[in-house]
């Protein structure tokens, strides 16, 4: 027990969580825990804030959004009791919770550690949440279910000490084909299926991304073995946290990493590192994997759906037949990604009569059901039907993608979900019949940071802002072009044009119509807009550019009733904020000792790396002791050899700061080893502690230094 949480029936690592969590948040109360430190803490346990003060967003991490409905019910259970009672259905495949009090965030991990649910390094400069094609395991296109290999990459990397405090965050993604409806194209770490010689692997990409400046991710391998993909992500993760810059937060992205070093740069820095991997090959293996049983069989009698018309529409558009011949997978829409508690209940109490118990969460916000027999699915359409989730067009130009934008986001300037409710609007009312084309995908995020992952849509949209002498107008910028084409080829959407939002409509009218007009039988959207070129659509548009004939209406933003005021917090994980170096040795300190009680328990590497972490942050803090910036640990390492090993400033039992640090990628992870590297990093910080003292002096008055120098 701890406190009033019952820790019996949850793992020891998640007991350990929800513990550590619960008493940071009574410091961080107390005041005797510096609000910026705890911030890079909570975010770390999915405890994000949000627009509203007062109150935060829960985010979860489902690796690829597996579910059972066991599961999706305690969720529903604990927004009910701890929320405002809504589920969010995110782009990564995660379940987020908004108007969470903080003093509610460990209960809420408990129940949710319960049944199998966790929350840690669902935000934070981490490995986030691994995401995979929704289909994994059922695609008549795959060539094996990619599920086990993800998971086991989730597990590997959850809570272990290489990602913990990253520069900025990794995003990995599984295709299950080379459709990538996984859109590895713009993550970090991308997997697409490969058998080569009778030897399952994938081909890899890696440093993809979106935001303000996307980047398509570039081959490293077009094959490598699964018992490969570990040790590489691991090797690459540790070059990315050594060399990854740290204090521009905007250029901080693996991206920019590769970008500077070149491929074959960054790869051959990443073959450096694997002589210390605790594992060369990790096997992974698939025979332990479990899938779920179908629903128990039961005899369905004849039935008409409640809605004819449009149950042929959703035969059409959300159901497919599996790769098990004479199964089906459902495909639930969700509109905005958004359930509430009672319907999530219903829903999974569904799941559990018509198909297997396991539910995927979808990249765009809806749930696919698998292993349904054709027999019931009528039967399921009219239950669905009851819950308000009966609605066709699944993943199409009819099921627009949004963040939830300014309905909770300190981040957003404009609101996605109004108008993402709009634009399915106009396609249900003029454009029924495009209701079935699922190669124009919508998507809105509420600024550009891509949350809705506008760029990797064939028509996205990005808040904005419009000036009009001294009033503001919301806006959006419209982007064209991005996304996967039926081939699986992936486009990052072009910038177009800036209009008030409230014009979009007219501005989405505009580019169908004439797409209708112009488009042969199959030309593909992205093509079309390649062939017209981005000056056509700009001239296309201009027109609704026009501020002098706005609207008294314009000025009003989705879902308002008053004048547009644009309000744009502190992104969490962004801001300045003051420290001191003593809090700085601080945390060597605490390395030190982390990594005792991972030789403890032998786990070798992990206390390797605890004891490189030690080395390094104690350069820095002599290092800001003298007003020197650490963008990078590569860089704290040769700096400290500059301004201290160099001046005699400290004296260390080698001449070579950098070789003796960097012994770390030329030692394999051997006890032996262990406690010498453990030695040598316990005697430094005593050392860099002793210096700290003489260099404060009879005054004892710490040092402020402002976190931008010192993030690495």
């Amino acid at each position: 027990m701890s406190g009033n949480f019952d820790l019996r029936n949850i793992s020891d690592a998640a007991a350990r969580d929800i513990i550590e969590l619960q008493q940071k948040i009574a410091l961080f109360q107390k005041g005797r825990i510096d609000e910026e430190r705890f911030k890079h803490y909570r975010l770390t346990r999915g405890v994000y804030g949000q627009r509203q003060l007062g109150v935060h967003m829960f985010r979860t991490k489902i690796p690829f959004g597996r579910l059972t409905a066991a599961q999706l019910t305690r969720l529903a259970d604990v927004s009910e009791k701890y929320t405002n009672g809504n589920l969010h259905l995110t782009t990564r495949q995660n379940i987020q919770m908004h108007y969470v009090k903080l003093s509610d965030a460990a209960a809420i991990w408990t129940e949710l550690a319960e049944v199998g649910v966790t929350a840690r390094e669902a935000c934070g400069n981490t490995v986030r949440n691994l995401t995979a094609s929704a289909v994994a395991g059922i695609d008549p296109d795959e060539l094996f279910d990619v599920s086990p290999y993800v998971q086991a990459v989730f597990e590997y990397f959850l809570r272990n000490p290489i990602c913990q405090e990253m520069g900025r965050k990794i995003k990995p993604a599984f295709s299950s084909s080379d459709k990538d409806s996984a859109y590895t194209y713009f993550h970090d770490f991308g997997f697409i299926p490969r058998i080569k010689d009778g030897i399952r692997g994938f081909k890899l990409v890696i440093a993809g991304g979106l935001g303000a400046q996307s980047m398509v991710a570039q081959t490293a391998y077009e094959f490598i073995a699964t018992n490969e993909i570990i040790p590489f992500m691991e090797a690459a993760i540790r070059v990315f946290d050594r060399y990854g810059e740290r204090e521009k937060r905007f250029k901080a992205r693996m991206k920019f990493l590769v970008k500077k070093l070149g491929i074959e740069g960054f790869l051959e820095l990443v073959e450096q590192e694997r002589k210390a991997l605790p594992n060369q090959y990790y096997a992974i293996e698939v025979d332990d994997w479990q899938e779920a049983d179908p629903a128990p069989k039961q005899k369905w009698a004849a039935v008409a759906p409640v809605d004819s018309r449009k149950a042929d529409l959703w035969l059409q558009t959300n159901v497919f037949e599996q790769k098990q011949k004479g199964w089906y997978a459902v495909q639930v829409r969700v509109p905005l990604g958004d359930i509430n508690a009672e319907t999530a209940r219903r829903f999974a109490a569904i799941v559990q009569r018509f198909a297997a118990d396991d539910i995927r969460i979808s990249v765009n916000q809806g749930f696919v059901l698998r292993q349904v027999r054709y027999e019931s699915l009528l039967h399921l359409f009219n239950e669905l039907h009851a819950l308000g989730l009966s609605e066709p067009g699944f993943d199409t130009i009819a099921d627009v993608t949004a963040c939830p934008g300014t309905d909770t986001c300190n981040l957003a300037v404009t609101n996605s979900t109004g108008l993402a409710s709009k634009l399915e609007e106009v396609v249900q009312e003029d454009y029924p019949h495009l209701i079935a084309e699922s190669n124009i995908k919508i998507k809105i995020s509420g600024c550009m940071n891509a949350c809705g992952q506008h760029m990797a849509a064939n028509i996205g949209f990005h808040g904005s802002s419009i000036k009009r002498k001294e009033l503001v107008i919301p806006a959006m910028q419209i982007v064209l072009g991005g996304g996967v084409s039926p081939d699986g080829r992936g486009f990052i959407a072009e910038k177009v044009i800036k209009l008030p939002t409230k014009r979009i409509p007219d501005a989405f009218r505009l580019i169908l119509d004439d797409y209708e007009s112009y488009r042969n039988a199959d030309l593909y959207f992205n093509d079309y807009f390649q062939e017209k070129g981005k000056r056509y659509f700009y001239d296309l548009l201009k027109p609704l550019a026009e501020v002098e004939t706005l609207d008294k209406s314009d000025f009003f933003d989705w879902g308002q009733e008053n004048t547009y005021e644009q309000a744009i917090g502190v992104g969490e994980c962004a801001g300045v904020a003051l420290d001191v170096v003593g809090t700085i040795i601080a945390d060597a300190r605490e390395k030190i000792g982390l990594a005792e009680e991972a030789l403890a328990r032998e786990v070798f590497a992990d206390g390797i790396y605890h004891a490189y972490s030690a080395l390094v942050v104690g350069a820095k803090a002599l290092l800001l002791a003298q007003d020197i910036k650490c963008n990078t640990h590569h860089g704290i390492i040769k700096d400290f050899q500059t301004h201290y090993v160099d001046t005699g400033k400290i004296e260390l039992s080698v001449d070579d700061f950098p070789t003796t640090v960097l012994q770390i990628n030329q030692n394999e992870p051997t006890a032996d080893f262990a406690n010498d590297y453990l030695q040598l990093a316990t005697k430094f910080v005593n050392e860099v502690i002793a210096i700290r003292q003489r260099q404060l002096g009879d005054d004892g008055d710490d040092k402020e230094v402002v976190r931008e120098y010192y993030n690495a």
